[in-house]
């Protein structure tokens, strides 16, 4: 426990250095946001260091377990102290609340308490925005990138972190290289969106933050009425074409870079099945809402379909059009996608494409199985058999994912939550999605929400973001006995 302290205050010490870009934001806008985030930096610079020097004499190689702690404990501290500046920049702000909005920042759920955006302060819209893009890749797999101290053990943290079930494939030989080249990746994609966004028609600033948001899947937006406020095609189109990129594994990016093909996608069985039913739920969609009287022509009906359909799919939570007031089969079925679809070693949510399509393959040999007891057949992904061991992880993973969103639901509906509201406001937090239905749909947010029922949603984003297994482990018995 005191080596993860250790690390852990390192890590909160070098987190400190990322409020440099809300206090630089401040001094160029003059939004009186700076002594804020000044006194925010001091306090997670001293208490990284404090937690440091108090703990270091017990440094030593992590365990695997360490790593599931670290991961855990470090969303939860950072995401507390990176409430602070908003605490300070708000009288009215209670801390659940900015913990609520922090965590979803950083988790990349994109659900928000916060109203007024379009007049918020410069450097606390973009400090929203930085969560976003820090927790798209994580906040560990950032760490090991950049801190070699994190390169013992590193490896441990890395499949704590990391989305989907088979983590031990390597792009590169140390782990420390892996992290750089995914987020080398990561930083030249953001910047290209970003330079797409303003040719789109953005300002700079705007083009700065959607494109963090963008990128992380996060859905943060500067507006109250989010990506709808600009009523643009060309911002809508750019952003759909990066919420697509980034839903799809960046070691598939990587290797596409590094090799100068699109080879690496065709051969990429997850990201063609992810854009496969995207297609497919677009076309559908499209002629659904057109059949339902939604809207009197295709274009206006495929434009709607396609951005608000990339949004939830990918989990990324943007909005252009209030589509809860669409028939109610629409929304279901996207906020389902987003739960199914983006791919493993994405920065979306959700349970992840491979896992849908080993649960897929897995049904079909039990099928088979019906009809030839004696057939042996090997589960495959495209052209991968996939072991054994992994396929009863993924059956275990969907059982404690579905038990645990159900058990949401109920502690919601306790509350007096109607069941509209507490089923999708779980479904969108448990899938780093955002906007949900009724009282938490994209006209509104999750600020009419209870404190207990907006711990019961941060705790379902944590739970959903490090992939239930991360989180529930720290909580049994053996977890703990040496």
């Amino acid at each position: 426990m005191l080596a993860v302290l250790n690390v852990l205050g390192r890590l909160l010490a070098v987190f400190s250095l990322t409020y440099l870009a809300p206090i630089a934001c401040s001094l160029v806008f003059h939004d009186g946001m700076l002594w804020h985030f000044i006194d925010s930096m001091a306090i997670s610079a001293a208490g990284g260091v404090l937690l440091y020097m108090a703990t270091r004499r017990h440094y030593r190689e992590l365990k695997p377990r360490d790593g599931f702690l670290l991961v855990t404990l470090s969303w939860v501290l950072m995401s507390t102290i990176a409430a602070v500046p908003l605490m300070l920049s708000y009288d009215t702000m209670s801390f659940t609340d900015a913990f609520f909005e922090t965590m979803s920042g950083l988790t990349t759920t994109g659900a928000t308490v916060m109203t007024g955006l379009d007049h918020a302060p410069q450097s606390i819209n973009l400090w929203r925005h930085l969560l976003n893009w820090i927790g798209g890749m994580g906040i560990i797999v950032f760490a090991v990138a950049i801190l070699p101290l994190l390169g013992v053990g590193g490896m441990q943290l890395y499949k704590a972190e990391t989305p989907g079930p088979m983590k031990d494939s390597k792009l590169t030989a140390r782990i420390t290289d892996t992290a750089k080249a995914l987020y080398l990746v990561y930083v030249g994609m953001t910047a290209v969106c970003l330079l797409s966004l303003r040719l789109a028609g953005m300002d700079w600033f705007d083009a700065v933050c959607h494109s963090f948001s963008a990128m992380g899947l996060g859905g943060f937006s500067t507006r109250d009425a989010s990506v709808g406020a600009f009523d643009s095609v060309m911002i809508e189109l750019v952003l759909s074409f990066f919420m697509l990129l980034a839903g799809i594994n960046f070691a598939t990016h990587f290797l596409a870079v590094r090799r100068l093909s699109i080879g690496p996608y065709v051969r990429d069985t997850e990201a063609r099945s992810y854009l496969t039913i995207m297609l497919l739920a677009f076309v559908g969609l499209t002629i659904f809402l057109l059949a339902e009287g939604v809207y009197d022509d295709v274009g206006t009906s495929a434009r709607m379909v396609m951005f608000n359909l990339v949004s939830l799919g990918t989990g990324s939570g943007y909005a252009s059009t209030d589509f809860a007031q669409w028939p109610i089969f629409a929304p279901l079925l996207m906020l389902f996608l987003g739960g199914l679809i983006p791919c493993a070693g994405s920065t979306g949510g959700g349970i992840k494409m491979v896992r849908t399509l080993v649960l897929f393959g897995q049904s079909q040999r039990e099928i088979l199985k019906l009809i030839h007891p004696a057939a042996v057949r090997p589960l495959m992904i495209g052209r991968t058999a996939v072991s054994e061991h992994v396929a009863q992880s993924v059956l275990g993973f969907i059982f404690l994912y579905f038990m645990s969103a159900a058990l949401m639901v109920f502690a919601l509906l306790l509350t007096g939550l109607d069941f509209i509201t507490a089923f999708t406001a779980v479904i969108a937090c448990i899938n780093n999605i955002g906007p949900g239905l009724g009282e938490v749909g994209p006209a509104g947010n999750y600020q009419g929400l209870s404190g207990l029922q907006t711990w019961i949603c941060s705790f379902a984003m944590l739970l959903g973001r490090l992939e239930v297994f991360a989180v529930l482990v720290i909580f049994t018995p053996g977890f703990w006995r040496k």
